[in-house]
């Protein structure tokens, strides 16, 4: 994503025949950015493949915990939208009108059309978003990266939370008879062999489903019908423990969710956090699938349900956070809400406070509890860059969008 955003991306890359291209990385991991940096912008990196990502999850976590952001920081995401709609990962000369040349994709456009719903008063721009999202609807019900690639869990289950932002119903949002949960119930797995339950990013060459934790914890969301800010199942605050793997009949979402809550359950019942699977780091925490976890597991079943690595969060990712700025500070909020953690005392680090300290000045912040600084937490020794993509250097666990996606599906 800048979270998520690893794999996915270059797969698209590769996928229309572009020259090889790094994917959008942790929002640190390029200390001397090769662009000017607007002011209104969060995060210090280059944002040529993720500043549209990490603004509208920075905008989005902000007023999801009540803070106003700065005009400026809407003005730039409102003005990287081109006239047909869509959003790029970055535009550096928005005066310049949006060509073929430019790599508009999905997971960008979704991510904006969320963020703008949320702040209202954008009507007319996600209006316009949603219909460009819906003209490169896949005929599987499904979305990819690219407009016209092949559908994968995480850029259907990030559109359909765009969907449900904008006032649409998934369910309603068909091509040739196909709707997002057609998609997805493609994508999971059954329950009587390896990664029961769990969703695969995309089918492999041969058609084979592998489970992937990163795909699993969006697909969960994306099933559910809800967005990258969600609140904890049940409505009513009940909590239902995941129960395993279950095949029942035709698989519903709802079931499907199910059976994927159950798998990441499993996952994290060990360690209490989902393992990296970029290349050169097994072993290794993601904090960013983690922090996706925590939020699906919430979602389907309950605060409860996701306590493990909700707490593993809350005692080791302070040096991730630091490192990765805007989007993985947004990532612990989305997961601080949907399990009613107080994001300003998260850990006894200010979410909020280090958040808003990427950008421009919010407009507005509502009082805060004054705790302390998140990098003061206990850290749990894994604040390492690994090498990955074409070369340059992410930091470990950029989450639910595309971070964790491995274009070969490995299991974890």
């Amino acid at each position: 994503m800048n979270v998520r955003r690893s794999a996915a991306v270059l797969a698209a890359v590769a996928a229309i025949g572009a020259a090889a291209a790094p994917a959008a990385l942790a929002d640190e991991a390029s200390p001397s950015p090769s662009v000017a940096l607007p002011s209104g912008l969060y995060g210090t990196s280059d944002p040529t493949y993720d500043g549209v990502w990490r603004q509208s999850l920075a905008l989005l976590a902000q007023d999801t915990v009540g803070v106003k952001p700065a005009t400026k920081a809407v003005d730039w995401l409102v003005g990287q939208q081109c006239a047909n709609g869509a959003f790029a990962a970055y535009r550096a000369d928005t005066g310049k009108a949006c060509d073929a040349k430019l790599m508009v994709d999905t997971n960008s456009t979704a991510a904006a059309v969320q963020a703008l719903a949320a702040l209202g008063g954008h009507g007319a721009e996600t209006g316009k978003a949603v219909a460009w999202l819906k003209s490169v609807q896949n005929e599987d019900g499904g979305w990819g990266y690219a407009a016209g690639g092949a559908s994968d869990a995480n850029s259907t289950s990030v559109v359909v939370g765009a969907l449900v932002a904008a006032g649409e119903k998934p369910a309603e949002v068909v091509k040739v008879g196909k709707s997002p949960y057609d998609a997805l119930l493609k994508l999971s797995l059954p329950c009587d062999g390896d990664g029961a339950g769990a969703f695969a990013y995309q089918p492999d060459k041969k058609g084979k489903l592998a489970a992937n934790a990163d795909a699993t914890a969006a697909g969960v969301i994306g099933a559910l019908g809800k967005g990258l800010v969600a609140k904890p199942g049940g409505e009513a605050g009940a909590s239902k423990k995941a129960e395993s793997c279950t095949d029942s009949g035709t698989l519903t979402p709802e079931q499907a969710a199910a059976n994927g809550a159950s798998y990441l359950a499993h996952a994290v019942e060990k360690d209490g956090y989902l393992k990296s699977a970029l290349a050169g780091a097994a072993d290794q925490p993601d904090y960013g699938n983690t922090a996706d976890a925590v939020v699906a597991l919430a979602a389907q079943g309950g605060a409860e349900q996701a306590q493990k690595p909700l707490k593993w969060l809350e005692r080791n990712s302070a040096d991730w956070a630091k490192q990765n700025g805007p989007a993985a500070y947004a990532q612990l909020i989305f997961a601080a809400h949907a399990t009613g953690t107080a994001a300003d005392d998260f850990g006894g680090g200010d979410l909020v406070s280090l958040l808003n300290e990427t950008g421009p000045a919010p407009q507005h912040t509502p009082q805060q509890k004054g705790a302390k600084d998140v990098s003061t937490q206990v850290n749990s020794g894994y604040g390492v860059y690994w090498i990955v993509g074409v070369g340059l250097v992410a930091g470990i666990g950029i989450g639910f969008l595309l971070s964790g996606r491995n274009k070969n599906q490995q299991q974890l």
